[in-house]
């Protein structure tokens, strides 16, 4: 077998935004999944890696990372069933541009077309639209290796299923994913802003379904929201005319960023211009590589009825969040049966928050987002940075107790955990000298 494995280069020692530094000792890059399984095989202490775009210590730990980035890349296209087999290392970017010249899409995308198919189902990444699921909806099958090396392979309907697709990692390292696809669509992208917030609150529902796909981006100041973006899908009528006026907000007349002051040049095309799905429902370019990330991110999912009183729970701290905020964003999110999905069982609106760099001086704010949220029963995104407790956590999940068996069955001897999964899925195992992340 060719050893690719190494010491974890300085361009692995941290996350994308550089607030994790990870302590593995060695990173293996693959290039077969008969070297993957020999290196899992013999690890005892193994996290796999994507593109390192989560905030939170998921992908740490101190034994060895492996990235699945060497793996052989393969796109395997079934139009008649209307699906997709594709290496799990495979940005979205890298997919979507073969989908569309076959004619099919995927349901939605994130914000950025620079995260790995397998990181982002894993952690619950979503996009946006009241009818739109998390990525992690689109998979319906999934391959990994188990801790002893050996392949399993999981469709939609087993009993395993939805504890499998957003795992965290717990369960092995994917290999494959298949993905439903729907027809390829066009959209058109238009942005308003100054929304009073008089008509967000009152009209909330009809605001988030006024396109495909809606963000709002606030900077908690009070006031209208800053700016609302609508993705709105190309019907057989042909592309629209915005109004100039919506709501109380206007037309942009000219492209936005959605942090102020950053080039409006590295975000997808807006102004109603017409283009493909994948080129208008992430928020930037593909062509623009973010290389570091000066900021942190969190995000708390609350159900959607409760969206309005949520929204006026943190409009009423807004003096602790807006001095540490870039921006924020609020996004809705259809539910889900995936067992640790922040929508699972539920439709969700996710609010979003981009910080400054800072997060001895976050933290304090995040327990006091996650107090105000904690009526509606918040659940965090799994690679943001966020507080809440396992105690707290195992409350918001109905199959928590699954998941922790689900685990404990296929990784009965730990080779997955990490100081994360010890802090939030705490076993009896794991001792008193067990890591713990901050």
């Amino acid at each position: 077998m060719i050893d690719h494995s190494a010491p974890a280069p300085s361009a692995r020692q941290t996350n994308w935004a550089g607030n994790v530094t990870f302590g593995a000792r060695r990173l293996h890059t693959p290039t077969s999944v008969a070297e993957l399984r020999a290196v899992v095989a013999a690890g005892t202490a193994v996290r796999a890696l994507g593109t390192g775009h989560s905030f939170s210590t998921v992908a740490d730990t101190r034994g060895d990372l492996i990235s699945v980035a060497g793996l052989p890349r393969t796109i395997e296209i079934d139009r008649q069933a209307r699906t997709a087999t594709v290496s799990a290392g495979l940005r979205f970017g890298e997919l979507t541009g073969t989908l569309h010249r076959s004619g099919l899409a995927l349901h939605n995308l994130g914000s950025l077309p620079h995260i790995s198919l397998a990181g982002a189902c894993a952690t619950g990444t979503h996009g946006s639209g009241v009818s739109n699921r998390s990525l992690a909806g689109a998979v319906r099958a999934l391959e990994f290796v188990t801790a002893d090396g050996a392949i399993l392979v999981l469709e939609r309907g087993d009993a395993d299923f939805p504890g499998a697709v957003v795992s965290l990692g717990a369960l092995g390292v994917v290999t494959r994913l298949t993905l439903d696809l729907v027809p390829a669509f066009d959209v058109q992208q238009w942005v308003y802003e100054g929304l009073p917030q008089e008509q967000l609150l009152g009209r909330f529902d009809e605001v988030m379904s006024a396109a495909y796909s809606v963000s709002l981006f606030t900077a908690w100041r009070g006031g209208p929201v800053d700016q609302v973006w609508l993705k709105q899908r190309v019907g057989q009528e042909g592309p629209r005319i915005a109004p100039s006026r919506w709501l109380g907000a206007t037309l942009a007349d000219r492209p936005r960023h959605p942090v102020p002051g950053m080039p409006a040049e590295h975000t997808t095309q807006q102004q109603g211009v017409p283009g493909p799905w994948h080129a208008r429902l992430p928020h930037f370019r593909l062509e623009f590589t973010p290389s570091n990330g000066d900021e942190l991110q969190s995000e708390y999912f609350v159900a959607r009825h409760d969206a309005v009183a949520a929204y006026e729970a943190l409009d009423r701290i807004k003096e602790r969040i807006a001095p540490l905020l870039q921006i924020g964003e609020i996004r809705t999110v259809a539910g889900d049966d995936l067992w640790l999905s922040p929508a699972q069982g539920t439709d969700a609106v996710a609010f979003h928050f981009t910080w400054v760099p800072d997060t001895a001086a976050v933290l304090p704010v995040l327990g006091a987002i996650e107090e105000a949220l904690a009526p509606f029963g918040a659940r965090p995104h799994w690679g943001k940075v966020f507080t809440t407790t396992s105690g707290t956590l195992r409350g918001l999940y109905r199959h928590y107790a699954d998941f922790e068996r689900l685990t404990a069955r296929l990784d009965p001897t730990g080779t997955f955990r990490n100081a994360f999964l010890q802090q939030h899925f705490p076993r009896a195992a794991d001792g008193p000298d067990a890591e713990r992340t901050g």
